[in-house]
């Protein structure tokens, strides 16, 4: 079944699709954020976490105020230069809908999959990436794609990054984490939105109990449901101390040293491998569609 899986083929393409991205960061450089600006990202269910990834990476980088919201939750009474709203089936409606308000006060930047949607249209500008698009109901290479896009843009590394990724990609999951019943994932800084991202996709692929914090904060709390039936899985730099506490209350940590955007793509992997144990098709969620549409 693994091998007819559109969600298999789309994951697996993602370090392609990266250096593809990359390549669009260099021909719309005018149209993404530049510095100093004062920005906002939005997004739904996954392009928001996206969101929360790039917001931090791109305050990091001092490249000016950059905040995240859900598009349902976005301040209409605050300013900004620049909106980024992320969509890949450009049909969203929450995304659609705030754009719209905004028109003629704040510019806006739709990043988007599709070229045939609304969502190419309906803001001040459009970068689209049709060779990122899915058909999956389960995200994945698109959400990377864009959030490649925007690191492009902040000047990182897409290279080593993809590279990378080939590399995990050619790695097997760690052979027990799938007698796992309970799954943490951790961040810190940017993987934080990963983190959120990562525990999405575990719930939407696989029906399974996922849960994202910063990793600094599992302490206060969320630590108290570990015990042996979990796996903590951690992206990106771990607070000193926190794996052997893991271990403690009997839970297991996995942490690999690359980028957490790395990681996330094995934590791709593993929704998708915990729903074929679970006789579930990860491409055809429950209660899910490919885009929401509000009537």
């Amino acid at each position: 079944m693994t091998d007819n899986l559109f969600v298999t083929a789309e994951l697996t393409s993602q370090p392609d699709v990266w250096r593809q991205a990359a390549t669009t960061a260099s021909e719309n450089a005018t149209l993404l954020p530049q510095p100093g600006q004062r920005i906002a990202v939005v997004g739904c269910g996954t392009s928001w976490f996206i969101a929360q990834a790039y917001a931090v990476l791109r305050e990091e980088a001092g490249e000016g105020v950059t905040d995240a919201f859900a598009g349902s939750e976005y301040p209409l009474s605050r300013d900004y230069d620049l909106i980024v709203a992320i969509t890949r089936s450009g049909t969203t409606t929450e995304i659609l809908d705030l754009v719209t308000a905004v028109k003629g006060r704040v510019k806006t930047l739709v990043i988007t999959g599709d070229p045939t949607k609304p969502g190419m249209t309906v803001g001040d500008a459009a970068i689209v990436m049709p060779y990122a698009d899915e058909q999956s109901v389960v995200q994945t290479r698109f959400a990377t794609a864009a959030l490649t896009l925007l690191r492009a843009g902040l000047g990182h590394d897409i290279e080593a990054l993809a590279t990378a990724c080939e590399r995990a990609l050619a790695e097997d999951l760690p052979a027990d984490i799938l007698t796992k019943t309970q799954f943490t994932f951790l961040g810190r800084g940017y993987s934080v939105g990963l983190a959120n991202e990562a525990a999405l996709k575990m719930r939407e692929a696989s029906i399974a109990w996922a849960e994202s914090y910063p990793g600094m904060d599992y302490r206060h709390g969320p630590i108290s449901i570990t015990d042996e039936n979990s796996a903590v899985i951690l992206l990106g730099d771990a607070p000193e101390g926190l794996v052997g506490e893991i271990a403690a209350v009997g839970g297991t940590a996995y942490q690999w040293n690359e980028d957490g955007q790395v990681t996330l793509v094995r934590c791709h992997r593993l929704a998708v491998a915990n729903a074929l144990k679970k006789g579930l098709n990860p491409d055809t969620p429950r209660n899910l569609t490919r885009s929401i549409i509000l009537k």
